[in-house]
């Protein structure tokens, strides 16, 4: 589907333009000074530049868009609950808004020195209303890890953690979707709020599924399965990769595997050749790797493989 095609389908989601406020100037607390996160609360992590920090889900959810900076780079931390979808991005010197719109029930962001607008799944200017040619623009993506506080902050005790404290009179204890630990409302059951680009129904909507893009192809990997089996094996387009379990984080990542090395793990170390490795540390290129929902993954990759 081209940009065009991209731009026809979007739909607004409610709320107007910066309706949805983002945050522009985050503050964090220590984690010990953390008294709003039950263990299992689901937190975005990274550890990038020098930073280590964790973005609760319950603040992400008001907001949808943290502009914020790691080390010395300016950065976007933005999270769409109706497509289960969490993303990093460097930002330049630009800040990025929440348009109001959506695509196959995904945010889209816009940025304020351009206006153009980004698909936040496919990474992308397409173009809209107030900036009909953005020409073919990818953002540069960083990987944030979707896992639950108790284990983001065992393996990081020295995280800083997005406060509460954002400007904005909200309710930070109660999610308008529903809640993940356990698993309630939208996040429960099959209904989306608006038509998905295209369906399949092999799995249920919102099985998570961990997925990875390039130009030669796309694939995605059942999560539960990954959890359970340490590794599995497919195909990015016709290259070799590898999917590995991270049991630490509750999450996996996917490696291109060529040479289809034989790859094993007991899910907190992996075992390439002779050598053992960290998970998220393998002698392998890897591949931009996030959790998303399998209609929405689906909707924007019909031509994906898929392993489960």
């Amino acid at each position: 589907m081209n940009a065009a095609d991209l731009e026809a389908h979007a739909v607004s989601g409610g709320p107007s333009k910066d309706g949805i406020p983002s945050i522009d100037n985050p503050s964090f607390v220590a984690a010990g000074d953390v008294d709003f996160l039950n263990p299992t609360d689901p937190v975005f992590g990274v550890a990038l530049n020098g930073d280590i920090k964790a973005y609760p889900q319950k603040i992400l959810v008001h907001h949808e868009i943290v502009n914020d900076r790691l080390g010395d780079r300016p950065v976007a931390v933005t999270y769409c609950p109706l497509t289960g979808t969490v993303q990093g991005f460097e930002r330049g010197e630009t800040t990025f808004g929440v348009s109001g719109r959506l695509i196959n029930n995904n945010l889209i962001m816009y940025d304020r020195a351009t206006e153009a607008w980004w698909p936040q799944m496919l990474a992308t200017a397409i173009p809209g209303p107030w900036n009909s040619a953005p020409g073919t623009t990818s953002l540069r993506e960083f990987g944030l890890v979707w896992t639950p506080w108790e284990r983001w902050r065992s393996l990081h005790p020295d995280t800083q953690v997005l406060s509460t404290a954002t400007g904005f009179a909200k309710n930070y204890g109660r999610d308008p979707y529903g809640s993940y630990a356990p698993p309630r409302g939208y996040y429960a059951n099959d209904a989306t709020l608006f038509e998905p680009l295209a369906e399949d129904d092999r799995f249920s909507r919102k099985r998570v599924f961990m997925g990875a893009r390039t130009a030669d192809g796309a694939v995605a990997f059942d999560k539960s399965t990954l959890l359970a089996e340490q590794t599995m094996t497919g195909e990015l387009g016709t290259t070799p990769v590898v999917a590995v379990a991270d049991q630490r984080l509750d999450t996996g990542y996917i490696y291109l595997n060529p040479e289809e090395r034989t790859v094993t793990s007991d899910g907190r170390t992996v075992s390439v050749g002779e050598s053992t490795y960290a998970p998220d540390d393998l002698p392998l290129t890897s591949v931009h790797t996030f959790d998303a929902m399998w209609v929405a993954w689906y909707g924007y990759y019909p031509e994906t493989n898929v392993y489960a």
